[in-house]
């Protein structure tokens, strides 16, 4: 297994002409999972911190790339990263913000990161919702450990966090293909998977193809729709969805099929996608 492919940040991950911002930061995990606890804000958590979005503030989460991510941040308070900003004048994003966020700085200091989609155990009860977080390279063990960045204290209280965030437990936290395949088998009840109203077999497989393209360092939106994405069971592909499923699961286990999965029409990001949020196409630069 080559390590190489995800030291390097590339394409959403890229800084840009803000890479320079992220030099200044220590390679610390734990560190810069802090700092940018101190950059952004869940768009779903802003109450528990006393926030109102605007409707500005609403349209932030759909910027996609880190580097107008950093822009934005920069040009709204132009002291250090490792200055946390008030609550209210944080960027507004999501999981996947906080988890891209984080790859991106990971690799810009060399240790390997990926960002993982899929479903977490801990926000409600009975439930695996959809969520985003980072995967690293423990050196020290040789494995990858999962890393949510987004819960900083206040979220560790809201829900009732027991665990270290820092060493996601891997019942914790489902990658989109384990979740796949604990429904397919029949261990896992599909409709307690997703979010909000939207659930079952369909955001599942969403979750699937939005992993297999994180992996392949295309950490697109959780609401961008392309490919082989459907809007409802009966529409799927399913054994087609199996095998990818299967490459989420074990990624490492053989890097030319997930390169040939991630080549496929129904799984490579287009240049223009479906913002389901926003009901409309957008280039993805």
């Amino acid at each position: 297994m080559s390590l190489d492919p995800f030291r390097t940040p590339v394409d959403m991950s890229d800084a840009g002409q803000h890479a320079s911002l992220l030099d200044a930061l220590p390679g610390d995990a734990g560190r810069l999972a802090e700092i940018i606890q101190g950059m952004l804000l869940h768009q779903h958590v802003a109450p528990a911190y006393g926030v109102t979005l605007t409707a500005t503030q609403k349209l932030e989460p759909h910027i996609r790339g880190v580097e107008p991510m950093l822009e934005r941040i920069a040009t709204r308070d132009a002291r250090p990263l490792t200055t946390a900003r008030p609550a209210a004048e944080r960027l507004v994003g999501n999981c996947r913000h906080f988890s891209l966020l984080h790859v991106a700085m990971l690799r810009r200091h060399g240790t390997p990161a990926r960002a993982r989609c899929g479903f977490a155990a801990y926000f409600e009860k009975g439930r695996f919702v959809d969520h985003w977080v980072t995967e690293l390279w423990n050196e020290a063990e040789r494995r990858w450990q999962l890393f949510d960045a987004q819960l900083d204290a206040r979220q560790r209280a809201l829900f009732h966090i027991a665990f270290d965030p820092h060493d996601t437990p891997r019942d914790q936290f489902l990658v989109a293909g384990e979740a796949w395949q604990l429904c397919r088998t029949g261990k896992a009840d599909p409709h307690a998977f997703g979010i909000l109203d939207m659930h079952g077999l369909w955001f599942i497989a969403g979750n699937v193809i939005r992993d297999l393209a994180a992996l392949n360092k295309r950490e697109m939106l959780p609401w961008d729709v392309w490919g082989a994405m459907r809007q409802s069971d009966a529409e799927l592909d399913r054994d087609f969805i199996d095998r990818m499923a299967a490459l989420s699961r074990q990624p490492d286990r053989d890097p030319a099929a997930l390169q040939r999965a991630c080549r496929d029409s129904r799984i490579a990001v287009p240049d223009t996608v479906f913002n389901a949020v926003l009901g409309r196409p957008e280039p993805i630069h």
